[in-house]
């Protein structure tokens, strides 16, 4: 029960970020890498104006603010600049380590003994489990609520719009370059968020605790689709939370099972590509079947 319940606390202060790479991957069509550099540098900023003196919450806040300006980085790069999204994410993502150094101002920040979201839930009588429950729980129910009204707009409309047809949006006066920047923005601000959010239950910041976060939201992304079909644009964010808890558990069980640490970046890749494997492992009984009964009919 107390792995479930951590599972289930970690998944959902790791399915913003998932919610993040969704923004790119799925709505605009964009394979963006700087989640990899965003992702620290929430939980750097949240650390440092932690450790300064700042509330957890304010903190967090501008963790959130930091991603959004990463994003338009990579976004003016992108659209200004004609690179490629993949090499844009890359260059960012790049940029963005030194930076979080230099905000970090060593490899990491530890947060014992500082105010966070969680022992501030604490101080009033919830356990640690509990407290990061209500803490993701509540983060989770904002950021949907947020990018449901969002995408309910003129604005989110013309996103989506973007990243279905781009060609047919230009045709009708939408500007496609300045959708995708706020699309970039609000990925990598939800990143930032989460990482922030992670830093605080962790109770550090390191500069490599961005490796391999596109994987884990990629992940998270596909475990939801792959158990739930065609859903509206609200479900499919909770389809995600579900995703990212579904792979938490996957993870934590794995390492109940006596797997090194060290090697779950191996396993979270694994699950990525059985996660990516599904849909097509779906199909083969169907087109045997189906070669079975003609072969049926010529007999």
């Amino acid at each position: 029960m107390d792995i479930i319940l951590s599972s289930i606390s970690q998944g959902l202060l790791w399915s913003i970020m998932a919610i993040g790479v969704y923004l790119t991957f799925r709505i605009l069509d964009i394979a963006d890498l700087t989640a990899e550099g965003s992702f620290p540098l929430g939980a750097a900023i949240c650390s440092v104006s932690i450790v300064s003196g700042i509330s957890p919450l304010l903190a967090s806040f501008l963790a959130l603010v930091g991603g959004m300006l990463a994003g338009i980085v990579s976004g003016l790069l992108h659209t200004k600049l004609k690179i490629p999204a993949l090499l844009t994410g890359i260059l960012t993502m790049t940029a963005l380590y030194s930076i979080n150094l230099r905000i970090l101002g060593k490899a990491n920040v530890t947060l014992l003994g500082q105010d966070t979201l969680m022992r501030t839930l604490q101080s009033f009588g919830l356990e640690n489990r509990m407290a990061v429950l209500v803490v993701g729980g509540v983060a989770v129910v904002l950021v949907i609520l947020v990018l449901y009204l969002f995408f309910s707009t003129e604005i989110g409309l013309a996103l989506r719009s973007t990243g279905d047809n781009e060609a047919m949006s230009e045709a009708n006066g939408i500007h496609t370059d300045t959708m995708k920047i706020v699309g970039y923005m609000l990925c990598n601000g939800l990143i930032a968020l989460s990482g922030a959010l992670i830093a605080q239950n962790n109770g550090y910041a390191d500069i490599s605790m961005g490796i391999g976060t596109i994987v884990i939201g990629l992940a998270s992304i596909i475990i939801g689709e792959v158990i739930f079909h065609q859903l509206s644009f609200a479900k499919r964010l909770i389809t995600i939370v579900i995703g990212a808890v579904v792979y938490r558990l996957i993870i934590d069980f794995v390492l109940q099972l006596g797997v090194e640490p060290q090697d779950i970046k191996l396993f979270s890749a694994i699950v990525l590509t059985i996660a990516l494997s599904t849909p097509l492992l779906k199909k083969k009984p169907k087109r045997t079947k189906r070669v079975g009964k003609k072969g049926a009919e010529l007999v």
